[in-house]
């Protein structure tokens, strides 16, 4: 009786010397969570022993219960390094459209040649779907699915609507419209240009020209003429050409109405009129609208693009105060294919991939779930779990909800193993053995006694 007592506690010695070995091992080991050895007496008696006098049978392993407690984060310079701020669990799978989910706190993902978010081991990070404005369109473990990160955004779109706000400087000098030339700085008092798309994505320098007519200034109104250009070649307005008004007596009053804003040279202008405050009143034509930019633009546009595109250029609220030519805004709608530059991971567990054409796309919603016991959870190795009878099955959520926790990017979990206090743990597991082992060479040499007896 008493060999096997010694024995077991010998066993149990030796389960706790393990144990924190193990810990110790994988005191560097992303996501690892520590185990304790947890022990209990055996002991045996039955209804006609007298238990006060019974004796215990030894020790044995009750369990090695992980301990699951936040370990501290690392933050790194990789934007797909994650971590989890709370009690959630990443999900993985080992195949594209496998459902044998595993769970894991090590956050360090990457992409593989699929262009997929993978862990070290290959495992396949999986997400929630997501519509375009980022929101989770299901929660369920039955619908999430790896998350591929594209090069390219989209095909392109072409530009349609340009919007130009600025003021224009009341103290300018007039020019004569008749005499605009595009390649002549003198003829022309101010310029911007944006950059604009066709339907192929190629790109095209749209520059407006602002001219300020003579005797431009008369009570009440001032006028301003606007040309268009794309790549630097003329381009047609939709309709009429814009007319402006003329004090040619100098009395502040406008005695020449109508004068086209078109030049020898075929340029067509559109007017654009403020008041005595310096506001804008209106625009001839309101809003100008080219011509089929790839015909009657005289091939402004290359082969094979779409030949009706048109612009339309709204002057969003411009102002003549009496300081420098500023543009305050300008924008167009357009966009090429866009090339992949930056991959970003939210708290909330949203990745948007930024691409060179300034658009940003949310790809989907890191999945993440969470056990009712987390301590019946399987262990497989490679620091992933499996669910099973003891922990209950996966729940399912996102980030920043419940007690999934939050996610932080740009960071991973170390180990939750605290070295110091293991290596008290493992001298004290080393007496145990010892005091054992003991033990045991006490019961040999009584038995021996015993056994010398004559």
């Amino acid at each position: 009786m008493s060999f096997n007592i010694a024995l077991s506690g010998i066993s149990a010695a030796q389960k706790d010397l393990n144990t924190t070995a193990n810990n110790i091992a994988n005191v560097n080991s992303i996501g690892f969570k520590e185990s304790r050895a947890e022990f209990a007496d055996v002991y045996a008696n039955s209804i006609f022993a007298n238990s006060k006098t019974a004796v215990g049978g030894g020790a044995t392993t009750s369990q090695v219960a992980q301990q699951f407690h936040q370990g501290s984060l690392q933050f790194t310079n990789n934007a797909l390094d994650m971590a989890i701020n709370g009690g959630g669990f990443f999900v993985t799978s080992s195949e594209l459209d496998a459902k044998d989910h595993s769970f894991t706190r090590a956050g360090a993902f990457k992409v593989d040649s699929g262009n997929y978010l993978v862990d070290s081991q290959g495992n396949f990070l999986q997400t929630f779907p997501v519509d375009k404005d980022g929101n989770s369109t299901s929660v369920s473990l039955t619908t999430t699915k790896p998350v591929r990160i594209p090069d390219t955004a989209g095909s392109p779109q072409m530009t349609e609507n340009i919007g130009i706000q600025m003021n224009l400087n009341a103290g300018d000098s007039t020019l004569d419209p008749a005499l605009f030339d595009p390649a002549d700085r003198d003829t022309y008092n101010n310029s911007t240009a944006v950059t604009m798309y066709d339907s192929l994505g190629e790109p095209h320098i749209m520059t407006t020209y602002f001219v300020r007519p003579p005797n431009a200034a008369y009570t009440g109104e001032s006028n301003w003429v606007a040309f268009y250009a794309v790549d630097g070649k003329q381009v047609d307005l939709a309709g009429a050409a814009g007319v402006y008004d003329q004090d040619t007596t100098g009395d502040g009053v406008a005695d020449v109405t109508g004068t086209p804003a078109v030049t020898a040279g075929g340029w067509e202008g559109s007017v654009i009129k403020f008041n005595d405050t310096g506001a804008h009143t209106s625009t001839d034509p309101a809003t100008i609208v080219t011509e089929q930019l790839g015909v009657a633009g005289a091939g402004v546009l290359g082969p094979g693009t779409d030949g009706t595109q048109t612009l339309t250029i709204d002057f969003n609220s411009p102002t003549q105060y009496a300081s420098t030519f500023e543009v305050t805004e300008l924008n167009q709608d357009g966009t090429t294919v866009g090339r992949l530059t930056n991959v970003e991971v939210g708290a909330d567990g949203l990745v948007n991939a930024s691409y060179s054409n300034g658009s940003t796309v949310a790809l989907a919603r890191v999945a993440l779930a969470r056990f009712a016991n987390e301590q019946g959870l399987t262990q497989v190795g490679n620091t992933s779990w499996k669910a099973s009878l003891d922990s209950g099955p996966a729940l399912a959520g996102e980030a920043n909800s419940g007690t999934f926790g939050s996610i932080r990017s740009s960071a991973l979990e170390q180990s939750n193993v605290d070295l110091t206090t293991e290596l008290v743990d493992l001298i004290s597991a080393q007496r145990n053995f010892q005091a054992n082992s003991r033990t045991l060479e006490v019961n040999n040499t009584l038995q021996q006694t015993v056994l010398q007896i004559r």
